[in-house]
């Protein structure tokens, strides 16, 4: 594998650092400084990049996703080019690393394409695994996801995506207050898998008592269940209360006000992990498309369900989450950056290797141009 250096770079990496170098080496971060320093690390046989005060940041890591480019992560199992054409459109935006999320489905038609996409993650290292957003959710908040096919947990279902996942199934999200939840999230959590409380009617105390038994993500926050009551605090609140959790916000501008996603940041420093939730429209035209089993029609980059026009997922890519957590909402870059990068590793357990360019962490970087569009991306250093 190649060696690089990128030099004379605005370096976001939890602080921004101006006139930086870094060195990537055998897919590892080799080592950083500053100033013309690089020169003494340089080899004659590296690719050099001058990155003419453009910003570098780590790769973005993105919790949760469906799709893009038309295709969509459950196609997998009957034509598995479906994650590599999907994966393209979202490393051409930043996007370096990504759980693979599945929508609900019958736990059979899910074991197998938890399957494939174990098979896929063996030559793709964007692949972290996967996510299944369902079938354990509450009717009431199922938000896109097909009414007939949702369905209580039981041992039996939990034993069989685990097997099926075989350490590659990353996070399940739940809806606590449903009958074998709580057994659910204790299998989850001992399997080393994090459970999502989401998609749920769940009240404050509901929710954090799901949060108390080891659950670590919010799935979407604010979509998707109760809101926040300045009686009734709901899911969002015991979220922030809990210091552990990590909370998926989609900041497309559609899905969550920017004051709202700015309350978030606020409420959670350091917790909150932006996510695109995109489906197959992400990085494709306006048209028909489904949503597992559902119609859902894009106009203008919306995606709705055809039949009650509820919000199905979106077409977000990471880089406008960023643009938007900067302008719309503003963040300051280095916060928002975080929220790209340092969050998801952290959550996933992957904060010693992911999310940050420090020395021996995998060779991972955008490099953006002063709008925070994509210039360039490297995975592994390639």
């Amino acid at each position: 594998m190649g060696s690089t250096v990128i030099h004379s770079a605005e370096l976001v990496d939890g602080v921004r650092t101006p006139d930086s170098w870094i060195r990537f080496e055998n897919g590892r971060v080799a080592a950083r400084g500053t100033g013309g320093s690089w020169r003494d690390q340089a080899c004659a046989t590296d690719e050099v990049v001058d990155a003419g005060g453009r910003i570098l940041t780590p790769g973005f890591i993105d919790l949760h996703g469906h799709g893009a480019g038309t295709r969509a992560f459950d196609e997998a199992a009957d034509d598995p080019s479906a994650i590599a054409e999907a994966l393209a459109v979202h490393r051409a935006h930043g996007t370096t690393r990504a759980v693979l999320s599945l929508v609900t489905a019958p736990v059979d038609a899910l074991a197998e394409r938890l399957r494939a996409i174990r098979v896929a993650a063996a030559d793709e290292p964007m692949i972290l695994g996967a996510h299944l957003e369902g079938p354990f959710l509450d009717h009431d908040f199922r938000g896109a996801h097909d009414p007939a096919l949702l369905r209580s947990a039981d041992a039996a279902a939990i034993d069989a995506l685990l097997e099926a996942g075989d350490g590659m199934l990353r996070q399940v999200t739940i809806a606590p207050e449903h009958e074998g939840a709580g057994e659910a999230i204790d299998a989850l959590v001992a399997a080393g898998v994090r459970a999502a409380v989401g998609h749920t009617s769940a009240d404050f105390d509901t929710a954090l008592r799901a949060f108390d038994r080891g659950a670590s993500i919010l799935t979407h926050a604010f979509n998707g269940m109760r809101g926040i009551h300045h009686r009734a605090p709901g899911p969002v609140t015991a979220a922030m209360r809990s210091p552990h959790v990590t909370l998926e916000v989609i900041n497309d501008g559609v899905h969550v006000h920017p004051d709202v996603v700015a309350l978030a940041f606020h409420g959670a420093p350091g917790r909150v992990a932006m996510i695109t939730d995109a489906m197959a429209a992400a990085g494709a035209p306006d048209g028909a498309y489904l949503l597992g089993s559902l119609a859902v029609e894009v106009i203008d980059g919306v995606a709705r369900l055809t039949e009650s026009g509820t919000i199905a997922g979106s077409t977000l890519t990471l880089d406008a989450a960023l643009r938007q957590a900067v302008g719309a909402c503003g963040l300051p870059l280095e916060t928002a950056v975080s929220a790209l990068t340092r969050v998801p590793a952290a959550v996933l357990g992957l904060g010693a290797e992911l999310g940050r360019l420090d020395p021996g962490y995998a060779a991972d970087a955008v490099l953006l141009d002063a709008d925070l569009a994509v210039a360039r991306s490297w995975i592994a250093g390639a």
